[in-house]
């Protein structure tokens, strides 16, 4: 079982920036992959950005440029910088993580964090 929790969302002005942080149970990052998404109400979920245990990185067209995804493996979490924000971004961000080395692959949820972007 493997247990994800996200912090850092609230409450940020257009243009602003944030930092999410998604902390996991064990040394998963070698055998997974890891996934920030977003779900806005009436919006279906959104893949934002991915990083494989090899560090290859991408991101949905809506956030190139200004989001970035990145692992601490020696403290077990995933990161999303998020800069240059807009009202758009408003949503409900979620970690995930798929484990690869079974089968089926198992996947994994954080609770999310709200991240509002507001003036």
């Amino acid at each position: 079982q493997v247990q994800l929790v996200e912090s850092g969302g609230g409450l940020v002005q257009p243009g602003g920036s944030l930092r999410l942080s998604c902390a996991a149970s064990g040394s998963i990052f070698s055998t997974a992959s890891m996934n920030w998404y977003r779900q806005a109400p009436g919006k279906q979920r959104e893949l934002v950005a991915t990083i494989t245990s090899g560090s290859n990185t991408n991101y949905a067209d809506s956030v190139k440029g200004r989001f970035t995804i990145s692992t601490d493996n020696t403290k077990n979490t995933v990161y999303l910088q998020m800069n240059s924000l807009k009202p758009e971004d408003t949503a409900v961000y979620l970690c995930n993580a798929v484990i690869l080395v079974t089968f089926p692959p198992r996947s994994y949820w954080g609770q999310g964090t709200q991240v509002t972007v507001s003036s």
